[in-house]
């Protein structure tokens, strides 16, 4: 299984759009999701962040979900959605390691929903460790932190 990280362009946005739709995935990453009107409003605010770093994740030539970084106060964040096609084979967590090598920035903050188990295995994996729990928008929540 190839994993790769490249640009993300129009033709991904369906895609992008199917996954982030997904109730299950939804309820998993405990973030609602965006009517395609709002999906493209805010895929083109992103885009048009210069502070702004967003790839596509593409497994064997098939998209699979996108993975991007940005600023949030006074930290960096990170954040990523997968198809759930590509879960549980490995697909997050080496997706996450290629883009730590394009996103140097340190500390790196992820936020993930105590419940997602799967996530906060990936995170794990790539060296985030737990700084704090929280409540924030009616979710119980992990805020980890990749140091170097």
């Amino acid at each position: 299984m190839l994993v790769e990280l490249r640009e993300t362009v129009e033709d991904d946005l369906p895609i992008l759009f199917r996954n982030q739709a997904d109730p299950g995935a939804s309820a998993m990453a405990a973030f609602p999701s965006r009517d395609w009107e709002a999906f493209v409003a805010h895929q083109a605010k992103i885009g048009a962040n210069p502070d702004m770093l967003k790839q596509t994740v593409v497994v064997d030539g098939e998209v699979a979900g996108d993975i991007g970084s940005w600023p949030d106060e006074a930290d960096r964040n990170v954040g990523y959605w997968i198809g759930r096609d590509f879960w549980g084979r490995g697909v997050a967590t080496a997706a996450l390691r290629a883009f730590l090598e394009l996103e140097t920035t340190r500390p790196l903050t992820a936020h993930v929903a105590v419940h997602n188990l799967g996530s906060r295995r990936v995170l794990e994996k790539c060296g985030f460790v737990v700084v704090r729990e929280q409540h924030a928008d009616d979710v119980d929540e992990l805020v980890t932190s990749l140091l170097d």
